[in-house]
């Protein structure tokens, strides 16, 4: 069968070695996205053997993803106040004491952000409030 996407050279077909399903045959697409973003799709048929591999290996990640995300929200949550005791130790005119402030403000935003980066605009608002631009005399 020739490739469907054969115009589109970022998305190419990829036959199944198990239950060798075309699109037209086949009831269960897999696309995975390549670093060179590259996207390769794969049918299956819904008694393959390598799709039911895929999936088990699949929901076992997730698995793992979500125990490894609550363990690692309770870490941070008491480094974080360990932090904060360790960071009301330090001298308001500490030299350390912008980046412990700063350092502090970020933890803060990842711990307010249910789980999300802090994105690349709030660390820059943070630091630049800790470490304002200096006018150039």
């Amino acid at each position: 069968m020739a490739d469907p996407h054969a115009e589109q050279p970022n998305i190419r077909l990829l036959l199944c070695e198990d239950c060798q399903a075309e699109p037209d045959s086949g009831e269960i697409r897999t696309i995975a996205i390549g670093r060179d973003r590259t996207v390769t799709e794969t049918w299956h048929t819904d008694r393959c053997p390598t799709y039911t591999i895929e999936r088990i290996l699949m929901e076992a990640g997730a698995e793992r993803a979500k125990e490894q995300d609550a363990r690692a929200k309770e870490s941070l949550s008491a480094a974080y106040r360990r932090l904060q005791d360790a960071a009301a130790r330090v001298p308001a005119g500490d030299a350390a004491a912008p980046f412990v402030a700063a350092l502090l403000e970020i933890l803060q935003a990842q711990t307010d952000d249910s789980g999300l980066f802090v994105t690349l605009p709030t660390w820059a608002e943070i630091l630049e409030r800790h470490f304002p631009p200096t006018d150039p005399a």
